[in-house]
Parts: C-alpha cells; sequence; structure tokens
C-alpha cells in the first residue's frame, strides 16, 4: 500500500500518475525520440506564430518623433494616469491638450508641460501615449464677452421673440415661445 493510499483510502489519480501502481512502465529511446520530435514541432509552430504577430504590429506601428516645442495631445488611459486626474467618467474625451514638449529625455520618451490640475501625473511620458498635434485655425475658439458672477452665474437678457406656437395637451392651450437671447455668439435659441 502507498502512502497515498494509506491516507486517502484511495489510489493516486493526478497528472504525475498516469499508470497504475505496481505497472513497469518502461520509457525506450522510441518513446524519447517522439516526445523531442513533437517538442521541436511546437517550439517552431510558436516562433511562426510569434513571427506574425510581430509582423502584424510592426505593419501598423508608427514612428513619432518630437521636437521641443511641438503640441501634442495626451492619451487618457489608466496607464497614463489621466483618468484618475481627471476624474474620469463615461463621456471623457480619449485624448487631452494640447500640451507643449519641453525636452527629448530618450528615443521613446518625452517631458511634457502639464497644467497644475495634472500636478499628480508624472510629466515624463512614453512617445506610445501621444497624439500629434496639427495647429489648425478651426481650432482656436473665440469667447464670448459674458461677465460670470462670483457664484459662477451670468445673466441673459432676451432680445426677441421668433416663433409663437399653440399647443392643447390634455385639453390645454401651451403657448411654445422660442427666444433669442442676448450674451452670446450669433443669439442663442431657446
Amino acid at each position: 500500500m502507498t502512502p497515498f493510499e494509506a491516507l486517502f483510502g484511495q489510489r493516486c489519480r493526478t497528472h504525475l500518475c498516469w499508470h497504475e501502481f505496481g505497472e513497469n512502465v518502461l520509457l525506450g529511446p522510441d518513446i524519447v525520440e517522439q516526445t523531442t520530435k513533437k517538442v521541436k514541432l511546437i517550439q517552431e509552430k510558436m516562433k511562426a506564430s510569434k513571427s506574425r504577430k510581430k509582423g502584424y504590429h510592426d505593419r501598423r506601428r508608427k514612428n513619432l518623433e518630437f521636437q521641443e516645442g511641438d503640441q501634442a495631445f495626451l492619451r487618457v488611459t489608466p496607464v497614463t494616469g489621466v483618468g484618475r486626474a481627471l476624474k474620469s467618467r463615461k463621456l471623457t474625451p480619449r485624448f487631452i491638450g494640447p500640451y507643449q514638449i519641453s525636452q527629448r529625455v530618450r528615443v521613446v520618451a518625452y517631458m511634457v508641460a502639464l497644467q497644475p490640475n495634472l500636478s499628480n501625473m508624472h510629466d515624463v511620458i512614453h512617445v506610445s501615449q501621444l497624439q500629434k498635434y496639427v495647429l489648425d485655425p478651426s481650432h482656436v475658439t473665440l469667447m464670448d464677452d459674458v461677465q460670470v458672477r462670483d457664484n459662477l452665474t451670468f445673466e441673459a437678457l432676451s432680445v426677441r421673440t421668433e416663433d409663437l406656437e399653440l399647443n392643447k395637451l390634455r385639453g390645454k392651450d401651451i403657448s411654445l415661445v422660442r427666444v433669442v437671447w442676448e450674451g452670446t455668439t450669433e443669439g442663442n435659441m431657446t
């Protein structure tokens, strides 16, 4: 009786014990040779698969290089830590910025001048987390001349009424009025 059988009351059936106790198992040179051939075949297939995956990756890879003073967008991911700094929600943008590249640290690492609200992030960022920014005049937005109060509200005055419409709902007449407001560009309508 084996120690396992004495302890648990049954024979050992693990992957290590494929044979019944008491049987004689002989490993001849033919079994060793077959096993060696199978292992080499598996290694060749794994090498081919690795090479194919590397080819797919290299085909899609873009080499990005930045100079000092260039502008770049920063990817919002858990890897960069931007998501934690922005208190990310469902509709958080995928890229934020643009931020200025201050210095090239290594071939794939750049120092970026970040805003104070991202001060908990490290300022050296991998090139895979950056996207090149091409200056476009349409990206510049003009600020409205709006006077904001201390409680972050502003006063908007109506300029004119555009349209008046009467709707009936459950026997009641409801008037719908379209109003153009002052203080916003091109007159905001509600």
